[in-house]
């Protein structure tokens, strides 16, 4: 336990940044009201499964650049790639050599798209997905998945939630939402817009696997109502399995988008689907008025080649192994530290081991923002910054080790919190979630 850590010089400097940038952060999810106050601000720098913050304090990280960095901070492989690469050139104006390589390496290793095309975003691929979807069909509506938080920042998904502020009064009531392993709610969807819904948005697997014949029973709803079936696969990709989960369940959408692991926390994210619908915005055709994707730096060399030795990487080491190795060695643990402390029903973990998060629940036995934000300050006084419980191929049997002893620490406090009131332990304010949803 440090008792000595202070946050001065990162605390400084958040304040600094939230005077220059909106939020003081440039993804909501990181901003300062997402963590509680004793807690760092900024982060110089990372390295494997560490990092350290303005102050000089370490801390072993479990949410990896918000699920983006797979391997580990400054990879070597990685960084090696991208040193190289320097040399070359950095954007051009024509295609770079290496967009070719980027589109085949991608493309070997997700087996059931045709073709792909790169962007920096997730949410500008969504978007651009559903541009291809409008067009195909000739329809406007969407249906998304209600159990999934994120699909874009764009103005289609934006409407759906309470943080709908700027956002065209046209832009609602143009999505409508179904509940994940619920055939029947995608079925009363189709019932209740025939002949409307142009795409049908979702994480192909997200906490919970898919029930049996679910995602094929979606697959076939949206060829019958002639929709078109995007997985979200920003977080399954290079995480849940090699081949993305559309491999791993053997069910293929139409479309699909990538991001988050595909370059370790490089800026690159993906659309990739069949040539048919790809295809309408090739601009190849007199016809074609899609236009789909047209970035300055999508085709940028550094990040691409981040991407390819970030694939080669996955494809010759057990990466996914491991991430499931570790992060099943995490949830074991934590079940039998807040066992015994009398805490089994109110800290756990959550969903697929390579891909954790973790409930915290007051003593009604209900989600709260307090006992999360008491239960990460705890941590974080204990060196481990743990927002999610995401791990990477960096991290070691003695980081998970730590780590566990870190959350044993905090659970004693916590259970206390449970018996004389959690605003005697918490400093501070709680922390808060980013938005609501509209649509359930």
């Amino acid at each position: 336990m440090t008792d000595e850590m202070t946050f001065e010089k990162s605390h400084v400097l958040g304040e600094r940044l939230r005077e220059l940038v909106p939020g003081g952060g440039h993804t909501y999810a990181k901003g300062e009201d997402q963590y509680p106050v004793a807690s760092p601000a900024v982060i110089a720098r990372g390295e494997g499964a560490h990092v350290w913050d303005a102050d000089g304090n370490e801390f072993i990280e479990y949410g990896m650049g918000l699920r983006a960095v797979g391997l580990g901070h400054a990879y070597p492989a990685v960084v090696d790639a991208v040193r190289a690469s320097l040399s070359l050139g950095t954007n051009f104006t024509r295609p770079a050599t290496i967009e070719v390589e980027a589109a085949e390496r991608f493309l070997d290793v997700i087996r059931t798209a045709d073709m792909v095309k790169f962007t920096k975003d997730g949410s500008t691929a969504t978007t651009a997905a559903l541009k291809l979807a409008r067009k195909a069909t000739g329809r406007d509506l969407v249906a998304m998945c209600a159990d999934h938080p994120f699909f874009s920042y764009d103005d289609w998904y934006m409407s759906t939630t309470t943080s709908d502020g700027g956002i065209p009064s046209n832009e609602l009531g143009r999505a409508t939402a179904f509940t994940y392993n619920d055939l029947d709610s995608l079925q009363a969807v189709f019932e209740r817009h025939p002949d409307e819904i142009a795409m049908v948005v979702m994480e192909p697997v997200r906490l919970d696997p898919p029930a049996e014949g679910f995602l094929e029973g979606v697959r076939s709803l949206c060829t019958r109502h002639g929709a078109v079936l995007l997985f979200d696969e920003m977080i399954t990709g290079f995480r849940y399995a090699l081949h993305g989960a559309q491999g791993e369940y053997g069910v293929t959408p139409d479309l699909s988008t990538f991001g988050k692991s595909l370059a370790n926390g490089f800026s690159v994210s993906a659309l990739a689907g069949s040539r048919e619908l790809m295809e309408l915005g090739s601009r190849q055709r007199e016809q074609d008025d899609v236009f789909l994707l047209s970035t300055t730096h999508g085709g940028e060399v550094c990040s691409l080649a981040a991407a390819i030795a970030t694939i080669d990487t996955y494809c010759n080491e057990p990466v996914i192994e491991h991430l499931y190795r570790q992060g099943e060695q995490l949830a074991a643990g934590i079940r039998e530290r807040a066992a015994a402390h009398g805490l089994a029903d109110h800290v756990f973990p959550v969903g697929f081991p390579c891909n954790l998060v973790f409930a915290t629940r007051g003593p009604d036995g209900e989600a709260s923002q307090e006992f999360r934000t008491l239960f990460l300050q705890e941590t974080i006084r204990r060196g481990v910054l743990m927002p999610s419980l995401v791990v990477s191929y960096s991290h070691t049997d003695a980081d998970v080790a730590a780590t566990l002893d870190a959350i044993d620490g905090a659970l004693g406090v916590y259970a206390r919190a449970m018996h004389d009131g959690v605003e005697h332990h918490l400093v501070g304010r709680p922390s808060r979630v980013v938005f609501d949803r509209h649509l359930h």
